[in-house]
């Protein structure tokens, strides 16, 4: 007999396999602090030991400045204002359509960022401010379905926590949020940003107990009409908080400062404990949806082809004739399809330099703003 072949040891099997980063995807509505969050988290993990600069994905092509440097800048691959003024449409429809010419070449962008995997730890990426846009549009549903296939993937819902302190407002951003993660089906995290000007105990006693969330709806101006009788959105609300309440016990939140960084090391150990929920829970139904997908995609082009070989036996046996001057010549269609400039997209990467990631807490106002904004104090 020959020597046994020892048994592969986990360890072993473990170093063969291929370093993965995790992304994180911001939404939340305008106005919410995305992108000084995402400047934030991007800070924050340069100022570890050793430092661990994430890969960041700007996704806003009508932003004019943002407070990080992106390595793919979507502003580099399509142009806003040309795409309104060509296609005739308005700032919403632009950012639309220049999302959706993006999405045409994001096979370019997994490769890049395949290509960094074995050297960070985390992928950005920052959504346009319109929420609407990014979350039910196709290229949107795209972006996120080909980003959570290859790496493990997290949704943080950015939430403008001042402005959540009415008991409507935070239902409003309740509901929202939960129709984005049923529609996403990927790791959720609430991010109750602007902490140092509204604490979010508030909110997290209201997800927690639903008696106290119907208290403060009572005690909220307009809750009642004018013969005391609980108004329609009264009784609204306090049904939807009952309904709401299996949904937060599935639900992670973290309460965060971006402007001092409070918070910022909570987020982090809630988006390392998704990654084990991402494996178990998400990626299959992700993987068994995508080959149903192709699957489906597959059949129709199966049977668009049978049918024209079928058509093409019809037409041969009428006109033979016809069939021996068809001749197809593969060179011409790849003289064809070079035609025309090849838009690529653009990797930051390489103009990198220690440091160059902003402090937003010492941001001052870019050359090209014209306009003289008030300073506080």
């Amino acid at each position: 007999m020959g020597p046994s072949t020892p048994p592969s040891t986990p360890q072993a099997s473990a170093s063969t396999e291929k370093k993965k980063p995790i992304a994180i995807i911001a939404i939340g509505m305008a106005g919410a602090g995305k992108s000084t969050f995402v400047q934030r988290i991007s800070s924050y993990l340069h100022s570890q030991d050793p430092p661990s600069p994430p890969y960041i994905l700007n996704l806003d092509p009508a932003v004019t400045h943002v407070p990080f440097e992106a390595n793919i800048d979507i502003r580099d691959t399509v142009n806003y204002a040309e795409v309104m003024k060509q296609y005739n449409l308005g700032p919403n429809g632009g950012i639309l359509t220049a999302l959706n010419l993006f999405t045409t070449k994001f096979d370019q962008v997994l490769g890049l960022v395949e290509k960094r995997a074995e050297t960070v730890d985390y992928v950005i990426l920052d959504t346009p401010g319109q929420i609407e846009i990014f979350t039910w549009s196709a290229s949107g549903a795209i972006i996120t379905d080909a980003i959570a296939s290859s790496i493990p993937t997290v949704v943080a819902y950015i939430i403008d926590t001042p402005r959540t302190t009415a008991p409507a407002t935070f239902m409003s951003n309740m509901l929202y949020a939960c129709s984005i993660l049923y529609k996403t089906k990927l790791p959720f995290i609430l991010v109750f940003n602007k902490t140092d000007v509204q604490p979010h105990s508030f909110a997290l006693e209201w997800m927690e107990d639903f008696e106290l969330f119907q208290a403060a709806l009572a005690s909220h101006a307009g809750s009642t009409d004018a013969e005391g009788e609980p108004t329609y959105m009264n009784s609204l609300m306090n049904s939807m908080s009952l309904v709401l309440d299996e949904f937060y016990k599935n639900l992670k939140a973290v309460g965060v400062s971006s402007m001092t960084g409070d918070g910022i090391k909570e987020f982090f150990e809630a988006v390392q404990g998704s990654r084990m929920e991402y494996e178990n829970e998400y990626l299959p139904d992700l993987l068994r949806a995508r080959a149903a997908r192709e699957k489906t995609l597959n059949d129709a082009k199966a049977d668009s082809m049978g049918r024209l070989m079928k058509d093409l036996e019809i037409d041969r046996a009428k006109n033979p004739a016809g069939a021996l001057a068809d001749r197809w010549d593969p060179n011409e269609e790849e003289d064809a399809d070079d035609e025309g400039p090849e838009i690529n997209i653009v990797d930051r990467s390489e103009e990198r330099w220690p440091g160059q990631y902003v402090d937003v807490t010492r941001a001052r106002r870019h050359d090209e703003e014209e306009i003289n904004w008030p300073r506080p104090g």
